[in-house]
């Protein structure tokens, strides 16, 4: 049976869900995680992109994402093939490295926007690896968090801070709020 087309909408974002293949670990230690925001880094240069919100956990990841300028079927496609090239030479293995297709699903509205990215946020504390998303290291919760922390090329944190009225410390301070007790 075919695959279900995907709706693509460039303006709009995206959650999406990527999991290693019998849901083996993608990420098995601090280089695998870099190597994978570095590809980010790369395609990002090539095919400008916008992520609001990230998680990587061991097994899978999760991405806010919009892409205005090629489908998101295909920045996936670059981006789980460059990783699993990766992974596949790096650990001497062949074969597949993620499961199936990635999970995608439009994102509606402001509330959508938000409650999408509170839930990636919280997984790895929904996963009991950490009591606080603040201290996740793989997730992009300490962008919002931290001020001085040093903002990929990829991410836009102000397609979710700009929900909030105030100064940008505030607008930070009422997102990491909305987090901790959601």
């Amino acid at each position: 049976m075919p695959y279900k087309k995907r709706v693509y909408i460039p303006e709009r974002f995206y959650h999406i869900v990527s999991r290693g293949n019998r849901r083996d670990p993608l990420f098995r230690n601090a280089s695998d995680f870099q190597a994978f925001l570095h590809i980010l880094k790369q395609l990002y240069e090539k095919y400008p992109f916008e992520i609001a919100s990230y998680c990587l956990m061991n097994n899978h990841f999760h991405l806010q994402l919009r892409s205005s300028e090629v489908t998101i079927s295909k920045l996936m496609a670059l981006i789980n093939k460059r990783y699993a090239n990766y992974y596949n030479t790096k650990y001497r293995l062949t074969g597949h490295v993620f499961e199936k297709r990635f999970f995608d699903n439009l994102i509606e509205d402001k509330e959508g926007m938000l409650e999408v990215s509170r839930y990636i946020h919280l997984n790895p504390v929904k996963a009991r690896m950490v009591e606080l998303a603040e201290y996740y290291p793989w997730s992009s919760y300490q962008l919002y968090k931290y001020r001085n922390s040093k903002i990929p090329c990829f991410m836009n944190i102000h397609s979710l801070l700009d929900y909030y009225e105030g100064t940008s410390t505030q607008k930070r301070e009422k997102y990491c709020s909305s987090v901790i007790f959601y």
